[in-house]
């Protein structure tokens, strides 16, 4: 079998063609990843927004309807960065919907793949950094409440600091963060997530596998968790706008595979979001694409 993927095709809201997020790129993921026979129309399942009290296990009431109802203070709508048109309120609704159905069909399935996802500059009161509502946060709320885990661990690899994230979960000992970044990028006020791995402007691939590669089963043994939110991140590229590492598309796809693996190989489902990236078009939806080639070819490895 084929990893289950999630999508909608209200992810790509239009925005002014000057807006410098990219957000067509989830539309031409799909586009890319249906051309290259990495998502059959079997695999694809479409979400639903997520509920109401779902997102107030993270988001307080009076942010999330001043951001829907558009009003929002200035100053709080130019840190999330992104206007807050109907179509964009739409999408957001449906992004978080779109993760928890990853995490859910992660744990049905063992492996489970979101064409968008992994806004975790998102705080409870407030957005910043084009992150409106942290899908991976209130995912993680809502399958502890639900009792479908009792323990998860987010491993995020976006070359910006989840600090949303590390933030909300900070007193959750059931949720274990973990994010590698670059040291010098946004966001300048750093959170402290459980464990963060703070990384040296220009690092390549063999100096960057290194370090992911020695951390990431140690950390799996100590924390135990029964699922894992992979925030696969394509910033950490050398031609990425907003990175300040030096991956290739080599380094990339590798990466996406030894965490995949690593996992899986200890029998822990992995539900993964894309994350950031900051390039031209063509040659960033390729970049996202390899979580989801990494996806199906360690699926076939391990027989999922």
């Amino acid at each position: 079998m084929r990893p289950p993927l999630v999508y909608h095709q209200a992810y790509s809201a239009p925005l002014p063609s000057s807006h410098r997020f990219p957000m067509a790129k989830f539309r031409l993921l799909h586009d890319h990843l249906r051309r290259h026979d990495l998502a059959r129309p079997e695999q694809l399942h479409e979400p639903l927004p997520i509920p109401r009290r779902a997102l107030e296990l993270v988001h307080n009431r009076a942010y999330h309807e001043g951001f829907s109802q558009n009003r929002l203070s200035a100053a709080d709508q130019r840190r999330i960065g992104l206007p807050a048109t109907r179509p964009l309120v739409r999408r957001s609704w449906l992004a978080v919907g779109g993760t928890l159905l990853t995490a859910r069909l992660a744990l049905r399935h063992g492996l489970a793949c979101h064409l968008a996802g992994g806004t975790h500059h998102a705080f409870p009161a407030y957005g910043s950094g084009f992150c409106i509502f942290n899908d991976v946060a209130v995912t993680a709320r809502l399958l502890l409440a639900e009792g479908a885990v009792t323990r998860l661990m987010v491993v995020d690899l976006d070359v910006h600091q989840g600090d949303g994230t590390a933030a909300i979960f900070a007193a959750e000992p059931r949720v274990v963060t973990f994010s590698a970044h670059a040291a010098s990028n946004f966001p300048l006020r750093k959170q402290t997530s459980d464990h963060d791995l703070s990384l040296a402007d220009g690092l390549e691939d063999d100096g960057y596998l290194a370090l992911i590669g020695g951390l990431l089963p140690e950390l799996l043994e100590q924390a135990r968790p029964e699922l894992v939110l992979y925030n696969a991140g394509v910033d950490p590229h050398r031609d990425d706008r907003l990175g300040h590492l030096a991956l290739s598309d080599t380094g990339l796809l590798l990466r996406d595979r030894m965490v995949l693996e690593t996992c899986l190989r200890r029998g822990i489902p992995v539900a993964t979001v894309i994350g950031g990236g900051y390039d031209d078009l063509a040659a960033l939806v390729a970049r996202h694409g390899l979580v989801f080639r990494a996806a199906a070819e360690v699926g076939l490895l391990l027989g999922l």
